[in-house]
This record gives C-alpha cells, structure tokens and sequence, in this order.
C-alpha cells in the first residue's frame, strides 16, 4: 500500500504542495498530469531518491521517512531508465538480486533473453526501457514505481510489454504507482488515478469517474474531452430521486444537466462520442438538450469521424462512426441538430 498525507518536497525551484492519496495493497495507481506538474518527483519522493520536506509517507504500513532508498521495497523505473553504462544487459537486470533463475525467468517474459550479452550502449531506446522494467522487477518488490516506462517503444511491443506486467503484477500482488500520458493506459491498467497540476493533487478517483466526471474545467480539457464551455450554472428543483435539476448558460446556449452544483460561474464538460447528430429532430424522447446548428468542420479519423457544429456563437463537437457521417451525408455548411442527454452534461 501507498499513503501520502500532506506530503510537500522541493526539486530546484519546484515544489510538491500537500500531496494525500491512496492506493490500496495490489492496486494499480495511475498519475496523470500535463508537463512540469511534479510527476516525477513525486515517484523520486517516493522512492526516497528526494526526501519529503512535510508530511507522511506510509509504504505498506511502514513509516518511509525513516527508510533509506534500498529499505523501502520499491523498483522504480524512469522514463530514460538510467541503466548502469559499464554493465552488461544482463548484469544490469541482475543487479538487485542474486536469483539467477528470476533474472533469466524476467528477461524472457519481457522480450530481453536476445539481448543479455549485449552492451547497454548498443540498445534502442525502447530496449533500454524494457530492460529497466526487469531490472526493476527482478529484486521482487512490494511497490512498483513506473515513470511513462513504454514511451520509447512502437505500438505493438508496448502491448506485449504492458500484458505481460500485468500478469507479473496480479501474480506477485505487487501495489502500482504509474507516471503515464496515455489515456488507454489509464483507462485499462488503473484502478485508481491521481491528477496532479503545478505541484497539486487537483482528483483522485477510478479512471471511468475522472473521465466521465472531471473536477474542474482544466482537468477536462487535459483529459482530452471535446467540448469544455465556461458559463454560469444555476440550480432549477430537485428531481425524484434527490439530485438537483440544474441550468448551464454560455455564449447564447442553454443546457440541461442534473446532479449536484452549488451554483455559479462553472463549465459544461460533454464527450464528443454523447452528442448525437440528425439532420431532423432528435430521435429520442430522453434528449432534453435540442440544439440546431450548422456543420462547420469534418475531420475523418479511421473509423471516426470528428464534427465541429456551429450553434450561435458555440461550437459543439461531435465524434461519430465513419459510416453514420457518410449515411448523414455530413459536409460543411450541412443543417443539423446536436442532441445531449441531461445526464450527458458534467458540470464542474
């Protein structure tokens, strides 16, 4: 297990603020976050390669402030991995340990057995990641610091290379920590994901709530979502079943939403792939949210395609199958209406 309680520590001029989050024995954490916003120092606080200025960190029950780095029982893995330049491949992954059998056991499920007797100098970028990760992996830690470990490999290999340590972390039950800015990544491995900003932690939740339900406006427009609009919300009743009925105004649109605001300056998060397009009424009685606008941009993307809708003075993005923009016959200057479901609208 994890545990950071108001955990602060300066790299430079930077600095962590406060940092508190979980992540349970076994689990699989994600840190998501844009550039310079202290993901890696905060796997290097961690680790103890940087020693915590505040707070506490607990690592499987024990007080980590009082542990040196190689007491700590954790394999952390950077992003350039930092291999030893004066040892083999396969001194390198045996390093921290004196299992043989593991080493040659790791280097084959990993892919690096062809490479063993090679100097590091000789390998790839993507080689010298993948014998990093065994390196890690080979002194069997408790905690598992990943810091974006498959960014130097092709696609098809960070597959191979990414289900074959997810069948050696629900093997062993090892608790994950994992720097990424792949969304997939996120959505897949994690059980839980901390977004940190300019030294924050700004949400901690399940990878489906923080896309579905971002905190803030800059955590959704990080996260890719398509359509962010600042406005002002107001709330209008209560419904049934106790969520408050709410009204978002932006630029001349007008939204429906339900859930639970207090009101006030705020933004409307909708994903591309909740706005369902016509080219007539809305086909479905649970759209409360009609908008007619016209086309004003299609960008085919393989079997998707990306709508841009001119609504009054907003643009409403649309992500729709290849096919459904051919049968609507979706080109610029097109009339269409722009259909969203209440529930549809996350506002934060």
């Amino acid at each position: 297990m994890i545990e950071l309680d108001a955990v602060s520590a300066r790299a430079g001029s930077f600095e962590l603020h406060d940092i508190t989050f979980a992540v349970a024995a076994g689990a699989w954490g994600i840190v998501l976050g844009p550039a310079g916003s202290g993901k890696t120092t905060l796997l290097e606080t961690i680790a103890g390669v940087r020693r915590a200025s505040r707070g506490h960190i607990r690592l499987d029950g024990a007080d980590a402030a009082t542990l040196p780095p190689e007491r700590r029982g954790t394999g952390l893995v950077h992003q350039h991995a930092w291999l030893f330049p004066h040892l083999s491949v396969a001194e390198n992954i045996g390093y921290g340990t004196s299992d043989h059998r593991m080493v040659r056991d790791l280097a084959a499920r990993l892919g690096a057995d062809t490479l063993m007797g090679r100097p590091v100098a000789s390998l790839s970028g993507g080689e010298r990641q993948v014998v990093a990760l065994a390196r890690a992996l080979a002194p069997s830690p408790a905690i598992l610091l990943l810091d974006e470990p498959f960014a130097a490999l092709d696609p098809r290999r960070r597959r191979i290379i990414r289900a074959e340590l997810h069948r050696i972390h629900r093997e062993r039950g090892m608790t994950v920590l994992h720097v990424t800015h792949d969304f997939d990544e996120a959505g897949t491995l994690g059980d839980i994901a901390i977004v940190l900003d300019a030294g924050r932690v700004v949400q901690v939740a399940p990878p489906a709530t923080l896309f579905r339900q971002p905190a803030t406006g800059a955590v959704a427009d990080f996260l890719g979502a398509e359509n962010v609009l600042a406005g002002t919300i107001e709330r209008c009743g209560e419904e049934e079943s106790g969520v408050a009925t709410l009204r978002f105004a932006s630029e001349g649109i007008v939204l429906s939403s339900v859930g639970d605001h207090a009101g006030g300056a705020g933004h409307a998060v909708i994903r591309g792939e909740d706005v369902v397009l016509s080219r007539g009424a809305a086909g479905s009685n649970s759209m409360r949210n009609v908008l007619s606008g016209c086309v004003a941009e299609v960008t085919p993307r393989g079997v998707l395609t990306r709508v841009s809708v001119e609504i009054g003075a907003t643009t409403i993005v649309a992500v729709v199958t290849a096919a459904a923009a051919r049968e609507l016959e979706l080109e610029v200057g097109v009339p269409v209406v722009a259909s969203v479901k209440a529930t549809a609208v996350h506002l934060c």
